[in-house]
């Protein structure tokens, strides 16, 4: 378990510190979290002025925990916040580790936890302040529950108290983080077992009777408050709206077809989509081993639902990625079962072709983005790449277990590369910060309040302020700064005329102290902005 956790540690924790807030779900989540810890109110969400009524309140808690053991928000930065993130992950790969021990052994165990702490996938969601590496840990913890109920079926054992209420409080913690979403895995699983089983009666050691008010006791009290304070539009929003604009289409452009997934799935499981590809022919002919069929019956059901649901983001499915790597370690371990050369070969091509993507666009940013050239980028891509492929060389010889321990260390590299050396120096693309420093060195009082024009992200808020004003109208920034003496304005181009002009007509002339220029990312528009002041 410590070395699973040190191990986490190297990989998760490059970029953590360094990283500025991202947009926009991040900056989001933090600045709601912070509003929290200024306002003393824990039970309604808001994001300035605007109610957050999409996700419940866990992550939030979570958060505010967290950014209050580290110091209190006017003390700690992004990093903060994004602690419940790294610990969710960490107890996610400890718990494969646990899980994978029982069903398969505690070789395929480790090797399982290995594979889900390297995944791209999870690398991304540690280092993010926002539910999914939590609500993973959680499902892990349902799930151990439910598998250990499932391998004393016909042994008849009653469960541990410690075990049943793990079940039960992972569901009610996995609820107020994401809602329903632990409901469709956890009872996704179970329905497909009970079918594949012909029985239900190897549930009861799971002690409804105990379980049920104790999920209840950890969900309803803040379900009661939020519905009585919102008047009931918390879950007008979450479910009639929010969650039903996901399944009736994609909502906010981020619909596409059936097998989304499926394609991106060589991406957000790599460096590991080399194991897991042969590993298929392994699976379809081990599918009625008892462990087996847990791990399909976790995948198969929930994988379809959110290849269903039109609204697809790459994230949903993290979820079932333990799964995927219990099966994949397996397999490994076991020697594909000889599996067929050409998905050998598909294997390893994807594999290097998502490597040598990452590599090059990593070495190749800061000349793109920045016109610099960067050495320490393009050595950690060289050395990376060479690990890697010396990895996938030994995977070809059988050598599985010096594969993963060389594979892990060329992912190492690759998350070094991505996150701690190329994506923070990437200045053009992270305005807010610079903003923010330019807003803190040029304020004319020490209650100044920015109005920003044309750029309306939520990191700018979380950095400079929760009075901070988000317009796309010149003319409103220049009334505030004739009516307020101590406003600042940063105003984009195409509105700078209409920002002066209001402000000519009442004979001020406001003085621009900066011009700030870069990529809004989210938008994938080029901005330049000038920050004025009276």
């Amino acid at each position: 378990m410590t070395a699973l956790t040190v191990l986490c540690l190297f990989l998760f924790l490059p970029g953590f510190l360094s990283l500025p807030p991202t947009d926009r779900d991040e900056a989001r989540f933090a600045q709601a979290t912070r509003q929290m810890l200024d306002s003393g109110d824990f039970i309604d969400i808001r994001f300035q002025d605007e109610a957050r009524h999409k996700k419940p309140v866990g992550i939030y808690w979570m958060q505010a925990a967290a950014v209050t053991l580290a110091g209190g928000p006017d003390h700690v930065g992004i990093w903060a916040y994004r602690l419940p993130s790294l610990v969710g992950a960490i107890l996610a790969v400890l718990l494969t580790f646990r899980l994978g021990s029982r069903l398969f052994g505690e070789t395929t165990g480790l090797l399982a936890a290995v594979i889900l702490a390297g995944t791209v996938l999870l690398a991304v969601e540690a280092r993010t302040a926002k539910t999914d590496a939590a609500l993973l840990a959680t499902v892990l913890g349902a799930q151990t529950a439910l598998a250990e109920a499932w391998l004393r079926r016909h042994a008849r054992e009653p469960l541990s108290t410690g075990m049943v209420l793990l079940f039960w409080c992972s569901l009610g913690v996995g609820i107020l983080l994401k809602g329903p979403i632990i409901l469709l895995v956890t009872g996704g699983t179970a329905a497909a077992l009970v079918l594949a089983e012909r029985r239900a009666g190897w549930l009861k050691p799971l002690r409804p009777g105990l379980g049920l008010p104790v999920l209840l006791m950890i969900v309803a009290p803040w379900l009661i408050l939020i519905t009585l304070k919102t008047h009931g539009a918390f879950f007008a929003e979450s479910v009639g709206h929010d969650m039903m604009a996901k399944i009736a289409g994609g909502q906010e452009s981020k619909g596409f077809p059936p097998g989304y997934y499926t394609l991106l799935f060589p991406v957000t499981f790599w460096p590991w989509s080399l194991l897991a590809i042969p590993a298929v022919p392994w699976v379809w002919a081990n599918r009625r081993d008892h462990a087996v069929v847990f791990c399909l019956a976790w995948v198969i059901p929930t994988w379809i639902v959110f290849e269903a649901v039109p609204t697809k983001l790459f994230h949903y499915v993290l979820p079932v990625y333990a799964a995927l790597a219990l099966l994949t370690a397996r397999a490994a371990l076991d020697g594909f079962g000889g599996t067929r050369r050409w998905l050998q070969l598909l294997a390893v091509a994807l594999f290097a072709f998502v490597g040598v993507a990452l590599a090059v666009g990593m070495a190749a940013l800061p000349a793109v983005m920045q016109r610099v050239f960067d050495p320490i980028s393009l050595l950690l891509a060289v050395i990376a790449l060479a690990v890697l492929g010396l990895g996938a060389a030994l995977t070809r010889r059988g050598q599985v277990r010096r594969s993963a321990a060389v594979v892990t260390i060329g992912a190492f590299g690759m998350y070094l590369l991505a996150f701690q050396t190329v994506f923070p120096r990437i200045e053009i693309i992270w305005l807010s910060p610079r903003i923010a420093k330019a807003v803190a060195d040029g304020r004319p009082c020490p209650d100044t309040t920015l109005v920003s024009v044309g750029f309306t992200e939520p990191s700018l808020v979380f950095l400079v302020g929760t009075g901070t004003v988000l317009t796309g109208d010149g003319a409103v920034a220049g009334r505030r700064i004739v009516e307020d003496a101590c406003a600042m304005a940063l105003v984009e181009l195409s509105q700078d005329e209409a920002f002066l002009g209001k402000a000519a007509e009442s004979d001020v002339v406001p003085v621009p102290l900066e011009t700030i220029s870069g990529l809004n990312y989210s938008r994938g528009q080029k901005l330049m902005m000038t920050l004025y002041r009276r």
